[in-house]
């Protein structure tokens, strides 16, 4: 494989990658060219959202090609377009042979939500101390563990064991992984649905990896009231779902959401006040959890 780098204005970005993509780059990533430099920049984005930008100011534009004579190709085409003006061409190298499976691989390593409770891919053994462990490899759902959002929801599940016995709702479930993080601490039975149907097969699968039952599918299989009901999506939908929401918690029960930035408190809380009394529940990294006993 080669890789073609170019210098790139931030209004370059977007034209640049659709053009790359029509040459028959096999991938196209983009960087910060001021990383490191009192110059860099930080792009800040929400989990399963774009960032806010195509790129920053000055980005170094990186696509692969199958051969060099593909991407010196796409470099003389890209060189003679209008909209190349401003860009630059750093250059046509080899990219040496790896093993890129083992590379991303080592990319992920067990998670700890607990000490006695770990999230382990399936090509790692887990900890001594694992007492509890969810199987899950990086997929295209969102949902490995990885986030602080995911394991603040995953600690709440699995501090005093909140979901033993108790029918249970994960209302966009992505890789399906509070759904099972529930049911591995003893939840009667758990839905878990999402928009995607690609987030509702990877639920599946990732229950049977884990070898738990649990129903999922569309957001209309959702039915009835639970006990506990969880959703780690985002602020903004968290908002407008919050009568649908609620309404899914039976009295008594337990309302869990993730998703949300420090700043984002009091939004929710308004949000939520005609029908529950939102407290911070946990906080990491900027993000909170926020729960309420309806």
């Amino acid at each position: 494989m080669f890789e073609l780098r170019l210098l790139a204005p931030e209004d370059r970005i977007e034209t640049l990658s659709d053009a790359l993509d029509a040459l028959d780059a096999l991938s196209v990533s983009v960087e910060d060219a001021d990383a490191q430099t009192d110059a860099e920049q930080a792009l800040f984005g929400e989990p399963g959202m774009p960032p806010p930008k195509d790129g920053w100011q000055r980005s170094r534009v990186i696509a692969l090609f199958a051969d060099e004579a593909l991407a010196r190709g796409a470099a003389a085409v890209l060189a003679a377009q209008d909209f190349f003006e401003g860009c630059e061409t750093i250059g046509v190298a080899e990219v040496p042979e790896q093993d890129w499976v083992r590379l991303t691989q080592s990319q992920f390593a067990p998670v700890e939500i607990t000490p006695e409770f770990w999230i382990v891919p399936t090509w790692h053994e887990p900890p001594a101390q694992a007492r509890q462990v969810i199987r899950l490899d990086p997929g295209l759902a969102f949902g490995t563990g990885t986030h602080p959002t995911t394991r603040m929801c995953l600690r709440w599940i699995a501090t005093a064991q909140r979901t033993a016995s108790a029918r249970v709702l994960d209302y966009g479930c992505g890789s399906g992984i509070l759904a099972i993080g529930a049911a591995k601490f003893g939840a009667a039975s758990v839905d878990a649905v999402d928009i995607d149907p690609a987030a509702v097969e990877a639920t599946r699968l990732n229950a049977d990896a884990n070898a738990v039952q649990l129903q999922s599918g569309l957001p209309d299989a959702a039915s009835g009231r639970y006990e506990v009901v969880l959703a780690n999506i985002l602020a903004t939908p968290l908002k407008v779902l919050a009568p649908l929401l609620c309404a899914h918690v039976q009295p008594g029960g337990s309302l869990v959401l993730a998703g949300i930035l420090e700043r984002q408190a009091d939004e929710l809380k308004q949000a939520y006040a005609p029908y529950a009394a939102l407290e911070v529940s946990d906080s990491e990294d900027g993000w909170i959890l926020m729960t309420a006993r309806l």
